[in-house]
């Protein structure tokens, strides 16, 4: 499998959701309903740097190979990430009344890449000659 296709897909979905959360996070919460106050553009800013640095390790990681037993980290951070956040998204999924579009969506994006990370991982990588 080619993990660079993986690795670009995954890093622009981490980063765009980082910039989201970074320069717009009060619009964020005024679409979701969410009451605007300093604790809660903190946690935005904060979950903007994890997806921003998330993201950019990805962007960095995307011409080397990995799985099995290269970038290990990478391929089990990744894993994590999307594995225990497609698992929390479909516990909301199930309840939610408003914005399911959006929970929906994150939940199969989430899911899909978590099989994807789950295939990097328990799989050698080839080299694919260019």
């Amino acid at each position: 499998m080619n993990t660079k296709i993986v690795m670009t897909s995954s890093a622009i979905l981490l980063a765009g959701i980082g910039i989201l959360f970074s320069f717009l996070p009060n619009e964020v919460m005024e679409y979701l309903n969410i009451e605007s106050n300093t604790i809660t553009v903190l946690f935005l800013n904060l979950l903007s740097a994890l997806y921003l640095g998330f993201g950019l390790l990805n962007w960095m990681a995307k011409r080397t190979l990995i799985g099995g037993i290269y970038n290990k980290p990478i391929a089990i951070g990744n894993l994590m990430h999307f594995g225990v956040g497609a698992i929390a998204l479909v516990k909301v999924a199930f309840n939610i009344q408003t914005h399911s579009e959006i929970i929906i969506s994150l939940t199969v994006i989430y899911m899909i890449f978590t099989i994807l990370f789950l295939y990097v991982f328990r799989n050698n990588p080839t080299k694919i000659e260019k």
